[in-house]
């Protein structure tokens, strides 16, 4: 399961479900778009094995920049994901999930570094460029773990 997490009304929070929209029209099939209200994500993910879920975040890092984070594997950074306008978000849903041992079996998170939040503004040229790679790097990653050679 794909899940791209964003507002399409709040700039580059928006990244997630355009990459999500990216990852349909390339043909993949379970990839939905989301609010990313953390309640609503642990019942989206709920009973999925393997999720890749896709959202705006804000590390510092230059715009555009795609980070990569294995749930299972470390806690995340509640401020990474502060972009959201949600108080209960992505790190809220996922570190919910960890003490209730509801994490999927596998919960990768690509994060696209976002510049800006603005209600009504379209994409930053740096995360329009990211959304455009990361679908395809997550389409490839699909490819080969369903078609293995």
């Amino acid at each position: 399961m794909i899940i791209g997490v964003g507002n399409p009304d709040r700039g580059d929070d928006a990244a997630g479900r355009l990459a999500a929209r990216r990852l349909r029209s390339l043909g993949l099939d379970a990839v939905v778009e989301h609010s990313g209200e953390g309640t609503a994500l642990l019942e989206a993910w709920s009973g999925a094995g393997r999720v890749i879920l896709i959202d705006a975040v804000v590390t510092g890092a230059p715009p555009g920049t795609i980070t990569v984070w294995e749930a299972r594997k470390a806690p995340l950074q509640r401020t990474s994901f502060r972009g959201s306008t949600h108080a209960f978000g992505v790190a809220e849903a996922v570190e919910l999930a960890r003490a209730l041992d509801r994490l999927p079996a596998s919960l990768t998170i690509y994060g696209i570094e976002a510049q800006q939040f603005q209600p009504g503004a379209g994409l930053s040229p740096a995360v329009s460029d990211a959304v455009g790679q990361l679908a395809e790097r997550i389409a490839q990653e699909v490819a080969r773990c369903t078609n293995p050679a």
